[in-house]
């Protein structure tokens, strides 16, 4: 008899052929993640040879300039490194069409253009809509689309968009940003892109659960003593992001979209399936059972907000937060944040997941950790020293992806001493190469109509719901002060003491 989960896993979609379309075809996401994610794709031979990739933005150039540009980037940052001859095919597939986002007239023109390259490969043509520009933009985008028809398919072929985040600023801002998409693209038709959700490792945390059965039955309360998850950044607002970043912040920019959907993965309930709505039925219920932080009280007890002060990183002196580029002198704006949440269900009931971003930290590492209870120590507590802890499931996001679980072994010796010891699994030694990029995978699944890896409008707005609650409280009449932390330090004293309350530390990375 078959395995229907087995079946699910190793037959997936098959991206079809189609026309990109990257709206902000000259930004750096363009160059340094999108274009070196379809080459990375060619090279592999998972791109489809009936690709074509056309650039949007308001700059005047030649198809010749724009590939020059693509050209000279992929040279630097390309995950397989650059074949000359490789991409002298794949540039071929690479064209440019100037206008700006507001002008109804480039739209027009680009319909056109999109009908010849059609013509050209014998089709009527799917159509891949890639908004990769400033987010004020996004709805004239969109709304233009829909005026030239472009956002509707064709009989028997697709029209699909991908967002960027941020999307939405806050929870209105967010359903309006929903209410165009909806009004131009069918909802299924809609991939709302977390490039986390992309990560090798981000993927695996549901067959890491779910098809093996020794810790599938611990992963619950009665086993799991608390969780951590950590996404630490050793940059500042270099690139001129503090602009961006001042008027965001951490929770915002981290927490709502990429801290959230890797909480929901480790936390949710086995699918019905494997299909996008099944999986992402459990997520969207993880995050509606966040126990609200919805007080100035709540808020003070269980988030840490701060900002870092001159420190030394990695051996160099780097300024504070507010001595950084583009940053207000007075910014009220966290660039650090620590929470303590629960998620009010019967699995994880009385078990706290602690969460922590922050830049100017000492290194850059995302990592989830999970960790077990003590086993009964009455056999072990007569020996001499102290017992080491307990057993940790560490699911390592980035950069070394991969997973360790945490033991506990006997010394080699004569005398019965007790030392913790690491079974540790890397993706790029296990299986003999690099993961590949998480744009690759995105972009592959929005080309094959899979949308398990992307957000739900739902999944969005409650996320929302949960960071606005914080956000009002931290600026309304009662709000809680600011925390401070040196740079290159793991952060503010005050993030220590919230986990301590609950008889933890942070895990050291």
């Amino acid at each position: 008899m078959s395995n229907p989960l087995r079946e699910d896993l190793v037959s997936p979609s098959q991206a079809e052929s189609c026309t990109i379309v990257i709206f902000g075809a000259t930004g750096d996401l363009t160059h340094r993640k999108l274009v070196p994610a379809m080459y990375n794709l060619a090279v592999d031979g998972e791109l489809s040879p009936g690709v074509k990739i056309l650039g949007f933005a308001r700059r005047e150039k030649s198809d010749e300039e724009f590939r020059s540009g693509l050209k000279e980037l992929n040279e630097k940052v390309s995950r397989s490194g650059h074949d000359s001859e490789i991409w002298d095919e794949f540039e071929e597939s690479i064209h440019y069409h100037q206008s700006t986002f507001n002008d109804l007239a480039g739209y027009q023109s680009l319909a056109e253009r999109l009908d010849k390259i059609d013509a050209e490969r014998g089709a009527k043509g799917n159509r891949l809509f890639y908004i990769a520009s400033a987010p004020e933009f996004f709805d004239d985008i969109l709304e233009n689309l829909k005026a030239v028809g472009l956002s509707e398919p064709k009989e028997g072929y697709w029209s699909r968009v991908i967002v960027e985040k941020p999307f939405g600023t806050d929870l209105p801002t967010a359903q309006h940003l929903n209410k165009v998409v909806n009004q131009t693209f069918a909802e299924e038709d809609t991939y709302r892109i977390d490039h986390y959700l992309g990560k090798e490792t981000a993927q695996n945390i549901m067959v890491l659960r779910f098809a093996n059965a020794i810790f599938e039955p611990l992963w619950n309360n009665r086993y799991i003593d608390q969780v951590q998850i950590t996404c630490a950044e050793h940059l500042g607002m270099e690139g001129g992001r503090g602009g961006y970043y001042d008027k965001s912040g951490a929770l915002r920019d981290m927490v709502q979209n990429h801290l959230l959907q890797l909480l929901s993965l480790v936390a949710m309930e086995p699918p019905t399936d494997l299909t996008a709505d099944g999986v992402r039925d459990e997520k969207v219920k993880v995050i509606r059972s966040l126990r609200k932080l919805d007080t100035p009280e709540k808020v003070k007890r269980n988030v840490v907000r701060a900002q870092y002060s001159k420190g030394f990183v990695n051996g160099d002196e780097v300024p504070g937060y507010r001595e950084e580029d583009r940053v207000d002198p007075e910014s009220n704006t966290e660039a650090y944040v620590a929470l303590r949440l629960h998620i009010d269900t019967w699995r994880w009931s009385g078990v706290p997941f602690f969460m922590r971003v922050g830049k100017r930290l000492p290194k850059k590492a995302t990592e989830i950790s999970i960790h077990f209870k003590d086993a009964p120590n009455v056999l072990f507590n007569a020996l001499p020293g102290s017992t080491p802890g307990g057993n940790v499931l560490v699911i390592r996001i980035q950069p070394d992806e991969g997973i360790s679980l945490r033991m506990v072994s006997k010394l080699p010796g004569t005398t019965l001493r007790l030392e913790p010891v690491k079974m540790n699994f890397q993706y790029s030694s296990s299986f003999g190469k690099g993961s590949p990029e998480a744009y690759e995978r995105l972009l592959l699944d929005s080309m094959a109509g899979d949308a398990t890896l992307f957000a739900r409008r739902d999944e969005v707005e409650e996320a929302w719901k949960f960071v606005d609650d914080i956000e009002h409280a931290w600026h309304g009449d009662d709000q809680p002060e600011m925390a401070d932390f040196v740079a290159g330090s793991w952060g503010p004293a005050e993030a220590d003491d919230l986990i301590a309350e609950d008889g933890f530390t942070w895990r050291r990375l």
